[in-house]
């Protein structure tokens, strides 16, 4: 228990901290139009539910045939569900804590919800997408370079970016600008990563 409140304030923090730019942002250039909600994409996907349902799951299903290659190749590198090793069953509650509100939903926020709209309203949703995937994978990579070294670390940032494209193009292509499809994808991913580090299942 003492794990899940951890998460739980840990959350509450990066919540903050990755909404913080967004929030001055919008405050400085959009209040007047919108909800700092709607702006960043909190809201109710828009189109087809089947197709969006769809996208959420082939992007999960893909994402978990690469993750087994995956945390195979980083196998004995300390990653972020490394509190959870070995723990069984009784990390479930800090898993779901970490995988839906620690990472998941700050990271949509500000890679989905805030860089991929400002950027595709300047340069279009293309390159849009292609700057934030690309970051948002860097950031998941650079992070391993020193204990993963080159060659992990790169195979983290093609695998990070590539979900981070996919998600990009689920919430805005096919929700109508929603980030809840990504956070979805995003947090069945790491809770799949937690369980996969609790049961010690690679």
């Amino acid at each position: 228990m003492n794990l899940a409140i951890s998460k739980l304030v840990s959350s509450i923090l990066e919540i903050i901290l990755f909404s913080l730019i967004p929030f001055i942002w919008w405050l400085i250039t959009a209040r007047k139009e919108c909800s700092f909600f709607q702006w960043i994409g909190l809201k109710k996907p828009e189109g087809d539910k089947r197709k969006i349902l769809l996208w959420v799951l082939c992007v999960f299903l893909a994402f978990l045939a690469l993750s087994v290659f995956m945390l195979w190749s980083v196998k004995g590198v300390e990653t972020a569900t490394a509190d959870f090793a070995g723990l069984g069953a009784a990390a479930i509650p800090a898993i779901l804590i970490y995988a839906i509100l620690n990472t998941s939903m700050p990271e949509e926020i500000l890679f989905r919800g805030f860089l991929l709209k400002r950027s595709a309203n300047r340069f279009g949703f293309t390159t849009g997408n292609i700057f934030q995937a690309t970051l948002f994978g860097m950031m998941h990579g650079i992070m391993f370079w020193s204990a993963a070294g080159p060659l992990k670390s790169i195979l983290i940032i093609l695998f990070t970016g590539g979900i981070g494209w996919c998600t990009g193009y689920a919430n805005e292509k096919t929700a109508g600008g929603s980030i809840l499809p990504g956070w979805c994808i995003h947090a069945l991913a790491n809770i799949f990563s937690g369980i996969c580090s609790a049961f010690l299942l690679f």
